[in-house]
C-alpha cells in the first residue's frame, strides 16, 4: 500500500501538480485506505469501479479484499503511471483502466456490483447519480465526499441539510454516513473535512426523468410551498394544486417535508 512517501515520489516523478479542476486530493494514510474498504464492505467475489483512482492508493486497498477493479480516471498522467503501480500487487487479480470524464462514461468491461471512489468535491454528486443511473448493477457504494456534501446526502426529511441531493439518491437506495476523515491524511491538504456515505440500492424505480424534474422544481424554490413551488412544472399554481391533492399531500407543504414516494405520487399524477 502507498505511503505519503510512495505518493510525492509517484508526483515528482510525473511532474503532478494537483489541480483542484479535477479535485486531486490524494490519501497518503494507508490506515485511512484501510478503514475506507472496510467499511465499504466489499469481498473477493465484487467487481468494483472506483471513480479517480489518482495514484493508486486506495486501488490498492481495494485489490486487497476485491478480486477485480475497473478505474476510471480523466488525467492522463495519472492513467499512464497506474498499470505499472498496481502490477507487482495483482498477483492474479483483475485491473481494468478506463480513461475517461467519469460524467460522459455509460460502459464498462465488467458489470460492476460495487462503488467506491474518494470524488472530486466539484463533481461528487453528479458523477454519483450518474454512475448509479447508467449502472444497475451497482449494489453497494462507499464514496468520501465535503463533509457538508455527506451530511445532504444522508440527510432526511425535515431537516436543514435535506435537499435535492438526499431524495435523488433515497431515489435509487438508502444511504448513512459512516465517519468521517480528516484533513491531514491528503495531499495537498484540502480546505475542507471529508466524510464518508454509505450507500445501498433499494427496489427499481420508474420515471426518473419524471420524479427528479418535480424534485428539481420542488427545491429550487424550497422556501415556497409546493403549490406555488410547482406551478411552471405542473403549468400552473391550480393545476400543481390539484396535482398534489390527487397525490395525497398538501399544497401548503414544503419539499423539504417529502420522501422519495411521496415525490414519485406527485411525479405519476401529472
Amino acid at each position: 500500500m502507498l505511503g505519503a512517501a510512495d505518493i510525492r515520489r509517484l508526483a515528482q516523478e510525473l511532474d503532478l501538480r494537483p489541480t483542484k479542476k479535477l479535485g486531486q486530493n490524494f490519501v497518503i494514510d494507508p490506515n485511512t485506505i484501510r478503514r475506507i474498504v472496510s467499511a465499504a464492505q466489499l469481498d473477493a467475489s465484487d467487481v468494483v469501479v472506483e471513480i479517480g483512482p489518482g495514484l493508486g492508493s486506495l486501488t490498492l486497498g481495494i485489490l486487497e479484499v476485491a478480486d477485480s477493479v475497473i478505474a476510471v480516471e480523466v488525467d492522463p498522467k495519472l492513467a499512464s503511471i497506474l498499470p505499472r503501480t498496481l502490477e507487482p500487487f495483482l498477483n492474479g487479480k483483475t485491473f481494468h483502466l478506463v480513461e475517461a470524464d467519469a460524467l460522459r462514461v455509460t460502459e464498462l468491461p465488467l458489470q460492476p456490483t460495487a462503488l467506491v471512489a474518494n470524488l472530486p468535491y466539484n463533481i461528487s454528486v453528479p458523477v454519483l447519480l450518474h454512475f448509479l443511473e447508467s449502472f444497475p448493477s451497482i449494489e453497494r457504494a462507499l464514496v468520501m465526499v465535503q463533509a457538508e456534501v455527506a451530511h445532504r446526502l444522508a440527510a432526511r426529511p425535515g431537516g436543514k441539510e435535506y435537499g435535492s441531493p438526499s431524495v435523488k439518491l433515497e431515489f435509487f437506495g438508502a444511504a448513512r454516513l459512516a465517519g468521517n476523515i480528516g484533513r491531514s491524511v491528503f495531499w495537498p491538504v484540502p480546505g475542507v473535512d471529508s466524510a464518508l456515505v454509505y450507500f445501498e440500492r433499494g427496489e427499481t424505480r420508474a420515471k426518473q426523468k419524471e420524479v427528479f424534474e418535480v424534485i428539481d422544481a420542488a427545491f429550487a424554490q424550497r422556501r415556497k410551498t409546493l403549490r406555488q413551488a410547482l406551478a411552471g412544472w405542473a403549468g400552473g399554481a391550480e393545476r400543481a394544486e390539484e396535482i398534489l391533492i390527487s397525490a395525497g399531500i398538501a399544497p401548503s407543504a414544503r419539499g423539504e417535508e417529502l420522501g422519495i414516494a411521496e415525490f414519485i405520487r406527485v411525479a405519476s399524477s401529472k
